[in-house]
């Protein structure tokens, strides 16, 4: 079936004088949020040079030999190095890519790949997610005052100092393709949504391929539509999007929205290699979540993960029976 596209606006909201101008950013990130469900960040305080410097370090790490790579190996902690095993329900296929993710705190114990192959890394890598983290804690501010949260609330629940927390930073490296396919499926990203509360993605200007649709109404639907915006990648800009964690949290006002890197198809797409930063803002284990109006009932933040999980395995399954009748 072929691709319908629809040009959306997806709006650019600026951090400048952020402190003077909360009350603008919170309106714009709020209107954002239950129009769109996803945003571009500006004047966010992290410099290009900075943005760069990072990707540098990813790219290094995804240059070193598999066997390498291998010693800080993925595991049900949502941490370490994994190549070609994500499959998504949208798809039935794995992610032509490979990614590295890496955590604050305990998780990341024996999984940090040693300076002996790749000086300095880990020292980066924190740096830089501290910074991101710092941005993330200006929106949880606005999106807290959004939804009549004490403005700090959503900070404690994610704070990332204790050693229950779950946010992270996923390095990614989707393959580069062949330009004439000869008839075979290549999916860099399967169409998803994001379970976290909100996620930021660093782009490298010219590795186009991000694409999103929105329409989804409830957090606990796992329905996928069919017109898709193509979103810019320039190196500077922070993309965002509301997860589902958010959109639960909200009481579904705020929407998580489905998005994908489509595998280059035409003349004119990125055929090579594509390189992202993703940085999932996640709950504490213990974070209590349930919105205002309480639609759903109250859970854990561990508990919502292992849901989101479960029902994301169901949908997968569901996804592969259909396969297997088709062939």
């Amino acid at each position: 079936m072929q691709t319908r596209y629809v040009d959306r606006p997806i709006p650019r909201i600026s951090l400048r004088d952020f402190e003077s101008r909360i009350d603008q950013i919170t309106s714009e990130l709020v209107d954002a949020a239950e129009n769109v469900g996803f945003f571009t960040l500006t004047d966010h305080g992290i410099s290009t040079q900075e943005i760069e410097e990072m990707f540098s370090t990813a790219e290094s790490f995804f240059a070193l030999p598999d066997e390498v790579k291998a010693t800080v190996p993925w595991n049900a902690n949502n941490v370490g190095w994994e190549k070609n095993s994500q499959i998504r329900p949208s798809t039935g296929q794995p992610d032509t890519k490979e990614s590295y993710q890496l955590q604050f705190g305990e998780n990341m114990t024996s999984l940090w790949v040693s300076d002996e192959h790749l000086p300095g890394f880990k020292t980066k890598s924190l740096a830089f997610m501290h910074g991101v983290q710092q941005v993330s804690e200006q929106l949880m501010r606005c999106f807290a005052r959004g939804l009549g949260f004490e403005e700090g609330f959503f900070i404690k629940c994610h704070d990332i100092s204790r050693p229950v927390e779950q946010t992270t930073m996923r390095l990614l490296h989707y393959f580069a393709l062949p330009e004439e396919p000869n008839g075979k499926t290549y999916h860099r990203a399967g169409a998803h949504a994001d379970w976290d509360f909100l996620t930021l993605l660093f782009q490298k200007e010219g590795q186009s391929g991000l694409e999103i649709c929105p329409g989804r109404e409830v957090v606990t639907e796992f329905g996928i539509g069919d017109e898709w915006t193509k979103v810019d990648a320039r190196t500077g800009d922070i993309v965002c999007n509301i997860g589902d964690l958010l959109m639960s949290w909200s009481d579904d006002r705020f929407k998580s929205t489905f998005h994908r890197v489509k595998a280059p198809s035409e003349k004119g797409d990125y055929f090579g290699d594509r390189y992202s930063i993703a940085y999932f803002n996640q709950p504490c284990k213990d974070s209590l979540i349930q919105g205002p109006l309480k639609k759903y009932p109250m859970v854990t933040g561990e508990e919502f993960t292992a849901n989101a999980m479960k029902r994301n395995f169901a949908a997968l399954q569901e996804k592969l029976k259909t396969m297997e009748v088709a062939a």
